[in-house]
């Protein structure tokens, strides 16, 4: 009994003991995040180029003090060091965030901007996969549409211009491999989405030309004088009237070399 006793004595001490501990613990003065100075701090870092210092006070603030005068500020400025860092899908993640939660900042135009250039920089070459480019497009386009009086309109409608003649040379091309291949169909379809979607790009003119060697390869010379006589400026603009002329002359297609 008595060693059950002082057991329970023990127990009382030590729960007495870590409440008191826990409690002095628990009065102690939490250190006070100065937010301004964290944004400051942010830009200083932002400005030498240290990028990775500059989102962790950014964040910071974003954290701790998105409901203040500050809120947008760093919002903006932490997708400014993802984009400077070259970091483009983490800044279009950190600007759009901004657009959406802030819609009246006075940063949701730069950063509608950024989003449409962080697309733009990504746009890969053309023969490689263009969703970025695509998206580039829609975002341009929607920039375009909703601040026509923006400073940056220039910029923006000759990227719209850059990123369609790269959309397409990738669907020419294509319409080149399937004709190499004898898919004439297909070669078809790919080349239709020239004259469909790019119309004013720099591949209609040649496009239109092998529109009409496909009809020639597949024997349907009415359609392909129909096309010629349609598109028959395109077709000048290469300088080609006269080749096509002898195509259906001799029922086939050949190299200018031959007309020698």
């Amino acid at each position: 009994m008595e060693r059950t006793h002082l057991m329970r004595v023990a127990t009382s001490i030590l729960l007495y003991t870590g409440l008191l501990i826990s409690g002095c613990a628990s009065n102690k003065p939490v250190r006070e995040i100065d937010y301004n100075a964290e944004f400051e701090n942010g830009k200083a870092a932002l400005n030498k180029k240290k990028y990775i210092r500059a989102q962790e006070k950014f964040n910071t603030v974003v954290v701790g003090a998105s409901h203040t005068e500050l809120g947008d500020d760093a919002l903006f400025y932490l997708g400014e060091s993802y984009y400077y860092a070259k970091d483009y899908l983490l800044a279009v993640a950190e600007y759009d965030r901004l657009t959406r939660r802030m819609p009246f900042s006075p940063y949701v135009e730069i950063a509608r901007y950024r989003i449409c250039q962080s697309y733009v920089t990504l746009s890969p070459k053309f023969f490689r996969d263009q969703t970025h480019s695509e998206k580039a497009l829609e975002k341009l386009q929607e920039f375009i549409d909703d601040y026509p009086n923006s400073k940056h309109i220039v910029a923006a409608q000759d990227d719209i211009k850059i990123l369609r003649n790269k959309l397409s040379h990738k669907s020419f091309e294509s319409g080149v491999l399937y004709m190499k291949m004898e898919e004439y169909k297909a070669a078809l379809l790919a080349f239709k989405l020239v004259t469909d979607l790019y119309y004013d790009t720099d591949y209609i003119d040649q496009t239109h030309l092998k529109i009409i060697e496909i009809y020639i390869h597949r024997g349907e010379f009415e359609e392909a004088r129909n096309h010629f006589e349609s598109k028959r400026k395109n077709i000048e603009n290469l300088n080609m009237a006269d080749l096509v002329n002898a195509w259906f002359d001799q029922g086939r297609v050949f190299d200018r070399i031959e007309m020698k």
